[in-house]
């Protein structure tokens, strides 16, 4: 007799194991190979991050430092260049460390992966990428000095 359970009197109860209940089922799908190498693409990015966020903010002091000194903008584009791709690098690696926290399965299952994005670990990771992104469009728009191009004679 199952604990909690009360006797009715006439009704037999049978127990039936749970792998008999269900013949055939294999389990989870195992995700594709394809999945498994880009999986492992991420998590070598994934784990230069913080190495990668060190180089933007190195190249943010250089570039701010530049501005700061009033340097033309034909000497202030090479660190503002550089601030961008460095930026685009530390996004790309928070992006990768979001889908290597949903794990290899994310890339195959869009519903696995839909629910992986709203636990806690996964949303701070989007929200640093995004970040990231909007700091790299917004020095896009308006921190890259354009070049002025003259006329050859």
């Amino acid at each position: 007799m199952e604990p909690g359970l009360a006797r009715v009197p006439g009704v037999r109860v049978i127990r039936v194991r749970y792998g008999v209940m269900r013949p055939g089922v294999i389990g989870r799908p195992k995700p594709s190979r394809e999945a498994e190498q880009q999986y492992e693409a991420d998590l070598a990015l994934a784990s230069r991050r913080a190495e990668l966020l060190d180089a933007a903010r190195e190249a943010e002091a250089r570039f701010r430092e530049a501005q700061a000194r009033h340097a033309p903008d034909a000497e202030v584009r090479r660190p503002a260049e550089d601030f961008d791709a460095a930026l685009t690098a530390a996004m790309r690696a928070a992006y990768a460390a979001q889908r290597a926290e949903i794990g290899p399965r994310g890339y195959d299952d869009r519903i696995y992966r839909r629910k992986a994005k709203a636990t806690p670990r996964v949303r701070a990771l989007t929200a640093e990428a995004e970040h990231l992104l909007t700091l790299r469009e917004t020095h896009r728009l308006t921190g890259i000095p354009a070049v002025a191009y003259e006329p050859a004679p």
